[in-house]
Formats: structure tokens, sequence, C-alpha cells
């Protein structure tokens, strides 16, 4: 099976910088589309960023300019580096990953690492 291990949440003050890893292992499986994604007390789960095998992003507008998503396709790996941090970014961030086995094609979730932003 497919499992995605986050790593790098932690405690920063407003305008500081935190980078996000995502590693998925396993066997048997390749992996598409990744991407990050959060969720705040009394909120719905948002879109944070994506990327495609070929690069191509997309980002939540809440996001945009300052954070950035990238990948390692060798490594089944994603990262989020976030710059400018804000006390609103403060939040569960969940890795995702789009998995394809044969005869199968499933979303695959981390467990998720909490995002501390103070003023």
């Amino acid at each position: 099976q497919v499992q995605l291990v986050e790593s790098g949440g932690g405690l920063a003050q407003a305008g500081g910088s935190l980078r996000l890893s995502c590693a998925a292992s396993g066997s048997g499986f390749s992996i598409q589309t990744m991407g990050w994604y959060r969720q705040a007390p009394g909120k719905q789960r948002e879109l944070v960023a994506t990327i495609n095998p070929g690069n191509y992003t997309n980002y939540g507008v809440s996001v945009k300019g300052r954070f950035t998503i990238s990948r390692d396709n060798a490594k089944n790996t994603v990262y989020l580096q976030m710059d400018n941090l804000k006390p609103e970014d403060t939040a569960v961030y969940y890795c995702a990953a789009e998995v394809v086995a044969p005869l199968s094609l499933t979303d695959s979730w981390g467990k998720g690492t909490l995002v501390t932003v103070s003023s």
C-alpha cells in the first residue's frame, strides 16, 4: 500500500517561513498529481496548492504569491515552501496524491501536520 508521510510542521512567527515535505512510499504504484490541503478550526478543508507530473501548479487564492509547491518525481516527494506566514495560515496541513496502480486510481492522504503561526 501507499503511505504518505508529512514533515516540517511546527510553530512560526508572523512573517516567518516553514517548509513542508511529503514522501510517498510503497511499491507497485505511480504518482500523478500531488498537492497540499489545509483545514482550520470551524472551516472546511481547502486547497492550498497542487502540482502535476509536468510541474504545472495551481494555488488557492489565499496563499498565491506566498507559498510555492514543488516536487521531486524520482523521490515521489512533494514540498511546500511557506513564506510570509500569517496567523490565518494556522491549520492542519494534509498531503495528498493521485495514486495509479493496476486496475485502480485512488486518492491517498497523509495524516496531517499542524502549522501554528503566532502574531
